[in-house]
């Protein structure tokens, strides 16, 4: 707790001011989601799309470009046709039954690790953007210095839980070093937990051992400290890269989101619940793989989803039918009883423009109802992922706080007091004044830092001054605030000496390291 909300707790009319006047960065807990699930399938439309996907497993099967993976289908029972693999529903259901429905995740600061699954959720920012719009607004390459400070305005957004990992691409970093500093750059900026990169075996395997000198390898399996990710290549793929990964992490006892990549209409069938239908296999496919390699390992039910333009074929967002397939795919994993991972605030928009706040309001919305636990993509995308914008990050962080509020639900601890409030004041008068009000008016009703809400002349006053500027004034503030919580001395020069070492042993060079 801040100094400034001890002293709130104190009391006084003076002490609410001064909360009001201060920063405040605290995290806000896990979000424990307070209103029901959005649910557009009954029990029977639940059964077919299982039964669908059931079906796509066992006769159509799925590719495994992997012969580890191929191996360990053959020890645990599963018809392999070459790199094809068919999976009985039985074998299928066997496995995914010893996943885990929820776990804590346990932060470099203790006080932010994270109930997870059930009701809980967290926001994770965006990841991936090989451009940035700068404290600037101009559109360039990012470098590490732009990563590290997304990590910073993580750790400063109340509402985002996590720092995730490449939010940019530091296009400074040769590539096979790149998850080295990513990596670091999440310990290093932030205390709360973080992603952990999967671009190869080799480098997720450098993640684990940069966790374990964090954590303690005790620790991690205890609880997770960090989340991969690994994409299917859908139809009906898994490749090596993402496969020797989800390996690495789940020996370790560390949740993957198991991810198949999903453009509707161009490799799902041009339509929703057969979209849904062929996903929940691919999904079902790696979440069983997880337990081959490790039982009982956490794992979340995972997917990128975006449908495409049947005019040009690129990747939309904010359409209605992606929001149906995320309310279809919470029923699947709640089915299922795993925690499943969605993704939020997205767009195609080029700039921060109306555009960008549509789309993105339409999917938090829809992504609130659906009940997902692990929503990614939560700040700053932009450009169908192409670019994460500063001016974006920072509102899209306020919207999840907004949203936040929104999917707590109602209160009513202090409904009694409220109903005196009405005797007291009776027809005609006011409540502006009156000693619930006073108490209660800064949790009543969310007031944004940075939409405007005064009249025009008092914003034309004030320089007219539109939601972007004022999303990068704030976003400069932010930085200009910020304290690093600092890393143990000996756990900092250990993570230096590994990075070292392994950049000694990785040739600096422009592809990804499979090999040392």
């Amino acid at each position: 707790m801040s100094e400034v909300a001890r002293t709130v707790r104190a009391g006084g009319r003076g002490a609410r001011r001064a909360l009001r006047a201060a920063p405040d960065f605290e995290m806000l807990p896990a979000l424990k989601r307070g209103i029901p699930e959005c649910e557009v399938m009954d029990q029977g439309r639940v059964e077919q799309i299982d039964n669908a996907s059931m079906s796509i497993l066992e006769e159509i099967g799925v590719i495994f470009r992997d012969e580890i993976a191929i191996a360990d289908w053959k020890r645990a029972g599963a018809k392999v046709d070459g790199d094809r693999v068919y999976l009985d529903r039985g074998l299928v259901r066997e496995l995914i039954s010893t996943i885990p429905s929820g776990w804590t995740y346990r932060a470099r600061n203790q006080e932010r690790s994270l109930p997870f699954g059930g009701k809980h959720s967290i926001f994770v920012p965006m990841t991936g953007a090989p451009f940035i719009r700068d404290l600037d607004d101009v559109r360039r390459w990012p470098t590490i210095a732009d990563l590290n400070m997304f990590h910073k305005l993580s750790h400063m957004s109340p509402a985002l839980h996590s720092t995730a990992h490449h939010i940019v691409e530091p296009m400074d970093m040769k590539v096979s070093h790149r998850h080295l500093h990513i990596t670091y750059s999440s310990m290093k900026h932030s205390d709360k937990t973080f992603m952990g990169m999967t671009t190869s075996g080799k480098n997720a395997e450098d993640v684990m051992a940069m966790c374990e000198i964090l954590f303690g390898a005790d620790v991690m399996e205890e609880t997770p400290v960090t989340t991969g990710n690994c994409n299917g290549n859908s139809p009906l793929v898994w490749d090596e890269t993402m496969l020797s990964a989800m390996r690495a992490f789940v020996k370790r006892k560390q949740p993957v989101l198991c991810s198949p990549f999903v453009l509707g209409g161009a490799n799902t069938p041009a339509s929703v619940a057969p979209a849904v239908a062929q996903l929940n296999a691919e999904a079902l496919s790696a979440l069983a793989y997880t337990q081959v390699i490790r039982k009982g390992a956490p794992a979340i039910y995972g997917h990128y989803l975006s449908t495409v333009s049947m005019k040009s074929g690129a990747p939309m967002a904010g359409t209605p039918e992606i929001s149906l397939m995320n309310f279809m795919i919470g029923q699947m994993a709640r089915y299922y009883n795993v925690p499943w991972r969605t993704s939020n605030n997205l767009g195609g928009a080029k700039t921060f423009d109306a555009q960008a706040g549509y789309e993105s309001a339409m999917t938090m919305n829809a992504v609130l109802h659906a009940g997902a636990n692990y929503i990614w993509h939560s700040a700053g995308w932009n450009e169908a992922g192409m670019h994460c914008s500063t001016a974006k990050f920072v509102v899209d962080a306020e919207m999840c706080q907004m949203g936040y509020r929104m999917a707590e639900g109602p209160r009513w601890d202090d409904f009694d007091e409220a109903m005196q409030a009405v005797r007291d004041v009776g027809p005609g008068g006011h409540y502006l004044g009156h000693p619930h009000t006073l108490e209660n008016f800064e949790r009543a009703f969310f007031m944004p830092k940075l939409f405007d809400n005064n009249s025009i002349e008092q914003w034309q006053a004030e320089g007219s001054v539109e939601i972007t500027q004022r999303a990068l004034d704030r976003a400069k503030q932010l930085l200009a605030d910020y304290e690093e919580p600092k890393l143990d001395e000996g756990v900092n020069e250990a993570l230096l000496d590994y990075i070292a070492r392994r950049e000694r042993e990785i040739p600096a060079v422009d592809e990804l390291n499979t090999e040392h």
